[in-house]
């Protein structure tokens, strides 16, 4: 018992007190707050539509997330709001998918394009934004046909939070195109898979060229299925490739004990289109999931969801690594490693405190 206390004195008094863990929660839901009907056409007469909403929103609050990313924000925000204003602050509203938001030209339609992206996101009045930026995705698919995706501006919001306790991090609440399940099943979706492709690329170098030592969260309604969308190729591996950051994604890393599905793989009937990606950089404060939970059960209203989506939530904690002079990493290949009496411990570095190249690691 005294060697191991020994022991573990000299390891604190090598690499520092680490910073107590911090938490946090986060939720994402797609609120379906599209209009029942639109000019002629019947363009979510089974949605939540208005007291539906307000439902949603009584659920939201239920559920006292830190930090919400909402998608399809459109024609309801006030009831989706409702129930957020004494405990949640927001972000802007860009309008509704009607005449009153956005005056039509019936005689160029082909060239119609709603201002409105219906990201909405909201936090704890404990939390603060800091900065906040709005972008439109480069390259969408659809004007009256595929989803109508190019009919709207979607896009990404990132917003720079403040916790409570100091902690900065910096959260994405993004929508990508979606394909119908028909056009998948008749395999007319490869625009719409281009479109997607295209908007996880403009996403990863958006956070590569603004990626500093505060860990990044993106989330929403990404409609990626891993099994369907190369998310790894176009996203995770060019980011990790840099040297930069490292990638995880909350369902996986907790759900599926860190194994993502391969592209034509059985799909994994969990698997929302939703997602809770995490990008730790390489030095500074990292974020690790402790728990996810798609809430089917709790999201039902006289027998059936609230809406077209589930909510998908995650709780993080938080822990700052630049504090300690280690910094943390995947196992590293053909490195020589060493343990903390000096020891070889092979060219792929086993997880724990690691000696690498005479730099300090915690080995993931």
């Amino acid at each position: 018992m005294k060697r191991t206390s020994i022991l573990i004195l000299m390891v604190v008094m090598a690499f520092g007190a680490v910073k107590a863990q911090s938490s946090f929660s986060i939720m994402t839901l797609n609120v379906d707050g599209l209009p029942g009907k639109f000019l002629v056409f019947d363009v979510n007469k089974d949605g939540p539509l208005s007291a539906g909403s307000e439902r949603i929103s009584e659920y939201i609050a239920s559920k006292d997330c830190d930090i919400v990313s909402m998608q399809e924000c459109f024609n309801y925000r006030w009831e989706i709001w409702s129930r957020l204003f004494a405990s949640y602050e927001h972000d802007e509203w860009t309008g509704g998918i009607d005449n009153e938001s956005h005056q039509l030209d019936y005689f160029h339609l082909q060239n119609e394009r709603f201002p409105c992206d219906g990201l909405n996101s909201a936090w704890k009045k404990t939390v603060s934004s800091t900065a906040y930026e709005r972008v439109a995705h480069q390259k969408n698919f659809g004007k009256f046909s595929h989803e109508f995706d190019d009919i709207i501006t979607k896009g990404f919001r990132r917003h720079e939070f403040t916790l409570a306790d100091g902690t900065e991090i910096v959260v994405y609440n993004t929508h990508f195109d979606a394909s119908s399940d028909r056009d998948e099943q008749l395999g007319n979706d490869t625009k719409d898979k281009e479109a997607r492709l295209a908007q996880w690329q403009q996403l990863r170098d958006h956070v590569l060229a603004n990626l500093d030592s505060r860990p990044v969260i993106l989330t929403g309604d990404f409609n990626s299925y891993y099994h369907r969308d190369d998310i790894v190729t176009a996203f995770i591996q060019p980011i990790e490739a840099t040297g930069k950051a490292t990638v995880g994604d909350a369902w996986i890393e907790v759900c599926r004990s860190g194994v993502y599905p391969g592209i034509g793989a059985e799909a994994d009937a969990e698997e929302l289109l939703d997602k809770i990606i995490y990008v730790n950089p390489v030095e500074g404060t990292a974020v690790k999931p402790v728990s996810v939970t798609i809430d089917k059960a709790g999201y039902m209203y006289e027998g059936k969801p609230m809406g077209d989506h589930f909510p998908l939530m995650a709780s993080f904690t938080v822990e700052d690594k630049s504090a300690t002079g280690i910094r943390t990493i995947r196992q590293s290949e053909n490195t020589q490693s060493f343990d903390l009496l000096g020891r070889p411990a092979g060219t792929t570095a086993p997880k724990g405190i690691r000696i690498i190249d005479g730099q300090k690691y915690i080995v993931e």
